[in-house]
């Protein structure tokens, strides 16, 4: 089978694959996203870009990723379900085929009453599980939801996120193997700080045979404060940061906090590479594009 992205094909070569992220600015400037090329350009196969995160006003993430193309490197749109009905989505995915956009994350979208304009209506038409599920009979039928033959049908290749980290833990591996089913190629998951939670997910995803069907992205992010561990650990819905890790930020005076979360970073990258099951790693630079060639460079992933 013929490869439908770069990505796609390093992960079928048996690389072990790295993502990273970007987010678009909250307005036109193209320059920001051209900062944050020259960032990333080089040590990551893919820059996932977000799709009006956390419910604030965004460039589009279509606009952005074509940005990404022109500049030679390979994004993975995100589209989520929140903003649009099932016409909107079929519509911009076929754009952005035609843009050059060949990687896809489906995801459902943070509730607008935690952004920029929380009076804002939703949508939700369809869930990310039907997106998914969407993108996939579009590519393998060449058809669109009422049926309609399309004369290019859009060869995406299909992501989906998973939290091994929320509740009830035991529905973490059935939820997995629902959106392998709905079509999902690879997974990327929330960020790891809880490595014996992770290990135990990836355990039970292994015995059920799950990581052969699908490529799984292990999620990092690197922490630049204490201050920034406790928020993500208390404020930030389905994250899972034990007490250890924010002990051992605020063991370090606050000038060398950010290197420290360097070194967690770096440490559980390091774990990742030696599980059987985990195909790539995520990195969720936050805001902090200019710590990848490092993380990346120090974990000898490029």
């Amino acid at each position: 089978m013929n490869a439908f992205s770069r990505l796609h094909e390093t992960l079928s070569r048996g690389e072990f694959a790295v993502t990273g992220e970007c987010g678009p600015p909250r307005g036109a400037n193209k320059e920001v996203i051209d900062k944050k090329i020259n960032l990333l350009n080089g040590f990551v196969d893919a820059v996932n870009v977000t799709d009006n995160q956390t419910a604030i006003v965004r460039m589009s993430s279509i606009a952005a990723s074509a940005h990404l193309v022109a500049a030679g490197l390979e994004p993975v749109m995100q589209m989520v379900v929140r903003d649009r009905n099932r016409i909107a989505i079929q519509s911009d995915i076929m754009g952005a085929y035609s843009l050059g956009i060949r990687n896809i994350l489906c995801l459902s979208g943070d509730h607008q009453k935690f952004g920029s304009q929380p009076d804002a209506m939703n949508v939700f038409d369809i869930d990310s599980m039907n997106l998914i599920r969407t993108v996939r009979n579009m590519r393998d039928t060449g058809k669109d939801m009422s049926g309609f033959d399309l004369d290019t049908a859009p060869q995406m290749f299909i992501g989906a996120a998973a939290n091994p980290f929320a509740d009830p833990f035991e529905y973490r591996v059935i939820r997995l193997a629902k959106k392998i089913d709905a079509g999902a190629d690879f997974i990327q998951t929330q960020c790891i700080y809880n490595m014996d939670r992770f290990k135990e997910w990836i355990r039970l995803s292994r015995e059920e045979g799950l990581t052969e069907k699908v490529y799984i992205f292990g999620g990092v992010t690197p922490l630049r404060s204490a201050g920034m561990a406790r928020y993500m650990k208390n404020k930030v819905a389905g994250m899972d940061i034990p007490d250890e890790i924010i002990q051992r930020m605020d063991g370090v005076d606050k000038k060398s906090q950010a290197q420290e979360g360097i070194h967690i970073c770096l440490e559980t990258i390091r774990e990742l590479r030696e599980l059987k099951g985990v195909a790539g790693v995520h990195i969720m630079a936050i805001e902090w594009e200019e710590a990848v060639e490092q993380i990346v460079r120090q974990a000898g992933l490029k």
